[in-house]
């Protein structure tokens, strides 16, 4: 059965006809440098291939605008389909972009003719659903943040690698510092490089320039000690090129940081501003957010769907009555990961609700389930903040205390009990 006769058999498999959505629409191909499109217009359809060069694409775009198209679809192949967004967004066309696990055609039977073929005949009965695809502005600003966050872990990545060698050549740098990254460690550092002893004199003289911080917890002793390594030629030469790679990551990120700040627009800024209420959110990570579910939340029905937008939610796995695995679904990447490590910041701040549903959630599921459970009711907070122009109101870490008193009491005297502890219960005091 061809791909068209097995969408007829679910069209008309309970003798009724669908109803046709768009009169004129077109499904699309895309390959990096191939476009195969299928123009439907009633009974008719017409097959066009286009390269991927920006004039074959305005050409594509003209031929959809004479034939009077209404809507094209397309999969969300790679970064292949943005470009093609572009200038069908640009020429005014109605355009959707839609995951491909949702249209997938009868196996053995595919080539990219019949792949258009089959994204039209969905997209003209309404079996589509249209991927969540933000405004030109938006996805600018995605890019840059993205480019900020690979720029951030290619940082962490060279501190390890410093780390690492400072480990090889037995300085203990780390254990006397809280971060290598850190003013202190940094000129030590290049004192280190150059090639010279760091002596007590040398510390003294630098200790006295404010160039080693007098917060530092290591005596004088001990960081002449931790010092004390074997650095060769080699080793020195490497390490001057690493520390110089980290200063240009610092520039570029301090450089992207002024570009987002002066790219983000009032209201953004201001819901940037307003969800950093929340523990565990700083700027960067707000900014992060913002850039992918924007101010605007009217594009999100619940916190339902925007919950399992981001792949934070529990999946649905339910088979003859059973519950199977509900482990999370894909979301998105830099939404989802930038939640779960502020989450992780959250939960050590003893005196929020966040803490208490990460110890209650751990006890039984386990800390990376518990995180994520943390994450979600963050992603929810912020839908609530940001639709209802609402400041955040932390619940507090006695939040589930409020239930079941008794039975918590009961189960806290037993294990006193198994203790061999002897507990005698007064009764409380009630106040007004």
């Amino acid at each position: 059965m061809t791909e068209r006769g097995e969408l007829c058999r679910i069209l008309y498999m309970e003798g009724k006809a669908m109803e046709k959505v768009y009169d004129k629409c077109c499904g699309i191909d895309v390959h990096k440098k191939l476009i195969v499109a299928c123009l439907l217009s009633g009974r008719k359809s017409e097959i066009r291939e286009f390269g991927a060069t920006t004039d074959e694409l305005l050409e594509l775009s003209d031929w959809l605008v004479s034939a009077g198209c209404e809507m094209v679809a397309m999969e969300s192949t790679a970064s292949y389909w943005k470009p093609l967004y572009n200038v069908l967004e640009y020429s005014g066309l109605n355009a959707m972009v839609v995951n491909a696990q949702h249209m997938k055609a009868v196996p053995g039977r595919k080539t990219d003719v019949k792949d258009a073929e089959w994204i039209a005949d969905l997209l003209q009965h309404g079996l589509l659903k249209a991927s969540y695809i933000p405004s030109k502005d938006q996805r600018e600003l995605r890019e840059l943040v993205r480019y900020r966050k690979s720029l951030i872990e290619d940082k962490g990545r060279e501190l390890n690698r410093l780390q690492k060698m400072l480990e090889g050549a037995n300085i203990k740098l780390s254990g006397t510092v809280s971060s290598i990254d850190g003013k202190s460690a940094r000129k030590i550092l290049d004192f280190i490089v150059n090639g010279e002893k760091f002596t007590g004199e040398k510390y003294d003289e630098m200790y006295g320039k404010n160039e080693i911080s007098h917060n530092l917890k290591a005596s004088k002793e001990q960081i002449l000690a931790d010092l004390k390594g074997f650095l060769s030629p080699l080793q020195r030469r490497m390490m001057k090129e690493l520390l110089a790679h980290l200063d240009e990551l610092n520039e570029h990120i301090k450089n992207l940081n002024d570009e987002i700040d002066n790219f983000m627009k009032e209201d953004e800024v201001e819901a940037s501003k307003l969800i950093q209420q929340i523990p565990g959110i700083g700027n960067t990570s707000a900014q992060a957010i913002i850039s992918v579910i924007g101010a605007d939340m009217s594009r999100f029905p619940t916190d339902k769907h925007i919950s399992k937008w981001a792949g934070l939610c529990p999946g649905d796995n339910e088979s003859a009555r059973k519950r199977k695995s509900g482990r999370t679904t894909k979301g998105n990447m830099v939404l989802k990961t930038t939640l779960i490590t502020c989450a992780h910041s959250a939960v050590k701040n003893k005196n929020s609700y966040f803490s208490a549903q990460y110890a209650r959630v751990s006890a039984h599921r386990g800390k990376k389930r518990a995180i994520v459970a943390v994450a979600h009711s963050m992603l929810i907070a912020i839908y609530h903040m940001l639709s209802e122009k609402a400041d955040f109101q932390d619940l507090g870490a006695g939040y589930y205390n409020q239930f079941n008193k008794e039975r918590k009491a009961n189960a806290m005297i037993k294990k006193l009990k198994e203790l061999g502890y002897e507990v005698t219960v007064a009764t409380p005091v009630l106040t007004a």
